[in-house]
């Protein structure tokens, strides 16, 4: 059971019933609830106010959260205690996610790269810690959650952050990072039976616009991801690795996601973005050296990585399901599946979700070649698709080689015709290989 709504419902689910899985999804939001309904039988909060009773009544083995909030749900204990396993962790070890000064504190601990941070509780002591320390902040909610008061605000420069300091809401305080640039990747593996198994390096797309312009919108408007068990660029060895023993301390089983911004000296320029897509393993070269410091820590899978990831493994429901019991995996990729993009369809007004549209028709020309999950898509009493929200589709590609999950992607997103919507038309051509800008 996913516990969810959307496109990553959708797309977890797929991956899952076409591996053999029974799927079925409760809903935990107020939208979205299309998409899932395709791949299994699906259960409103509305009408059902815990999942427990539906788990046990289905016996349901596996529940798959989709944000870490399910841990305040008051029927948290109930779902712990229900026998069922859960795809993520628990207890003590939700807080390298959800409290960003305990992950920081916990980098220090274990010798990990981490950025110059600071906690304020309001604007003057915030104020007070620019003037000390006088340069440009990553401004993040200390507690992290869809709900925050804060979403992350990229400051390049003083000025912009103490712009922004008169702007924010202080209800929960505030977390301040020393901004340093823009060479971000991520790491995404599986903890299990007190061991790592590295799955893929990715990269998300997180600006609202082509160019990396515009604010760093709710969710991204794209993604890639290399299958990497050897984690060739490092970063699970650098920030993941030497987290082990705090990982078998508090029985950590689940996803873990580290995403870092490279700092060394040389990086390549964007140029080797564009370069890598005529490569056919997409790696074209690397910068002389990789220097990461980690920037945030996630405890799922991901909304653009997690589908990719699953339909890349040959056994992707044992291996959720090995990770839900704390047991040791033998993940096995698809050996002609190495790299995956994921493009988002935004519809109108996104990213600024206070602009509203009405319910759009949704055209479909032609048929899809790839994966197409619809997120806040609805399905009219004619049958037809309506677009119901901000976020549209997501369009997964996977191949062999880069430049063909791209083109794959591309090709199927220009399929699908909302009035007022737009996609990225540049992901890969920035940011790839990790550790570019």
């Amino acid at each position: 059971m996913i516990l969810g709504v959307g496109s990553f419902a959708q797309g977890l689910g797929a991956a899952l019933a076409d591996a053999g899985a029974r799927v079925s999804t409760y809903l935990t939001r107020n939208y979205g609830h299309f998409p899932p309904s395709l791949v299994g039988r699906t259960f409103p909060r509305a009408a059902f106010p815990s999942p427990v009773p539906l788990i046990r009544k289905g016996r349901v083995e596996v529940a798959i959260p989709q944000s870490i909030d399910w841990a305040q749900a008051p029927w948290a204990a109930d779902l712990i205690a229900s026998g069922a396993g859960i795809f993520s962790p628990t207890g003590e070890a939700m807080r390298i996610e959800r409290e960003r000064d305990f992950a920081r504190k916990l980098c220090a601990d274990f010798g990990i790269p981490f950025p110059r941070a600071h906690v304020a509780s309001n604007r003057i002591e915030a104020e007070e810690i620019l003037a000390r320390h006088p340069r440009p902040f990553v401004i993040k909610n200390p507690l992290c959650s869809p709900t925050s008061p804060i979403h992350t605000i990229l400051c390049e420069t003083i000025e912009d952050t103490r712009a922004w300091l008169r702007h924010v809401n202080y209800a929960e305080g505030v977390f301040l990072q020393e901004y340093l640039g823009r060479a971000e990747a991520g790491h995404i593996a599986l903890v299990s039976g007190g061991e790592i198994y590295s799955l893929v390096t990715n990269q998300e797309y997180k600006y609202a616009f082509d160019g990396n312009q515009g604010i760093v919108a709710g969710a991204p408007l794209g993604g890639l991801v290399q299958r990497d068990e050897s984690d060739q660029y490092g970063l699970a060895r650098q920030l993941i690795h030497p987290l082990l023993p705090w990982f078998r301390k508090v029985n950590y089983h689940g996803p873990i996601q580290v995403t870092a911004i490279n700092t060394a000296a040389g990086q390549a320029s964007s140029r080797a973005g564009l370069e890598t897509l005529n490569s056919p393993d997409g790696s074209r070269g690397r910068p002389p050296h990789r220097k990461w410091h980690v920037i945030e820590y996630n405890i799922r899978l991901g909304v653009t990585s997690g589908p990719m990831i699953l339909r890349m493994l040959k056994n992707p429901a044992e291996v959720v399901a090995q990770t839900a019991r704390n047991k040791r995996l033998s993940p096995e990729f698809k050996d002609e599946l190495h790299f995956g993009c994921s493009l988002t369809l935004a519809g109108h007004g996104y990213p600024f979700t206070q602009v509203c549209s009405p319910q759009l028709p949704l055209e479909v020309r032609g048929r899809f070649d790839c994966d197409v999950w619809w997120n806040e898509v609805a399905q009219g009493s004619d049958g037809r698709l309506i677009a119901a929200g901000h976020r549209i589709a997501d369009v997964v590609a996977l191949a062999p080689a880069l430049a063909a999950a791209i083109a794959r992607a591309y090709a199927n997103i220009r399929k699908i015709r909302v009035l007022g919507s737009y996609f990225r038309t540049d992901v890969g051509q920035s940011l790839w290989p990790p550790g570019t800008v």
